[in-house]
């Protein structure tokens, strides 16, 4: 399997031939059949909304060992990335929310899990800037806290900031609400969370998608991702979007 995708030629009525990338790959387990044990995995998803649902289950598959994964949290017990931290396939996690997984807890307390702990809003920012090859950036978040211990310090008009190094990865996984097979995507709602800043910061961007369409049936002015950024695609197989706390109003009398 090709990693920038099967070049074929195509051509319209009254128009040449031209060349076009069908990144399209058949199943979850053919898109991450590559990668490898140690491999560094951005992971899209905000707890348990616009995970990769499919792909996370396929690393489950595969087996794979030693990850590093990059999420804004680590999904829950048997849910979401929780699935692959409960079969001992991962060695770090960097994150800025970990309070629902209990194996997690378990895990870095047995000193089994390296983990990274890092604010949210920087860590958004050390992805969406490592996608835009920017190596690093001075922040005020942090100073004088644990995080900004060892950091180089800067004053910017009478404040303080430290400096942030940014993040990119050999995979990133993403979830996606449409796409065609030239890898342009579509997020729907709470689903743009991480996923378009982390499909600029991998090396191999993975993309799974709800509906996947032929090129042109989106409309260019709403697509969230070019395809430039997407070495592969594929249509989910089945999605379970599961609630992590479900909160309902008490009937009234």
């Amino acid at each position: 399997m090709s990693i920038i995708g099967r070049p074929q030629l195509t051509r319209k009525p009254g128009r040449p031939y031209v060349c076009e990338m069908d990144k399209t790959v058949a199943s979850a387990d053919a898109a991450v059949a590559d990668i490898p044990d140690g491999a560094t995995i951005l992971a899209g998803g905000f707890g348990l909304c616009g995970n990769p649902e499919n792909l996370i289950q396929a690393l489950y598959r595969k087996k794979v060992r030693n990850l590093t994964l990059i999420s804004n949290n680590c999904g829950i017990d048997q849910k979401g990335l929780g699935i692959l931290l409960a079969a001992g396939q991962v060695r770090k996690m960097i994150s800025s929310y970990v309070g629902e997984n209990k194996i997690f807890e378990r895990l870095y307390l047995e000193g089994k899990l390296e983990v990274e702990l890092c604010p949210q809003g920087t860590l958004a920012e050390r992805i969406r800037l490592g996608g835009a090859g920017v190596p690093a950036f001075f922040t005020p978040t942090g100073y004088g806290t644990a995080r900004g211990e060892g950091r180089e310090v800067r004053e910017f008009d009478g404040r303080n900031y430290i400096l942030e190094t940014t993040l990119r990865a050999d995979f990133a996984l993403i979830k996606a609400y449409r796409g065609d097979r030239w890898g342009n995507l579509i997020y729907r709602k709470t689903a743009m969370n991480f996923n378009p800043m982390m499909a600029t910061a991998g090396r191999v961007t993975i993309a799974e998608v709800e509906a996947l369409v032929a090129p042109g049936d989106l409309d260019p002015g709403q697509i969230h991702t070019p395809g430039i950024f997407v070495q592969r695609i594929l249509k989910g197989a089945a999605y379970e979007k599961p609630i992590e706390q479900r909160t309902v109003r008490k009937r009234s009398a």
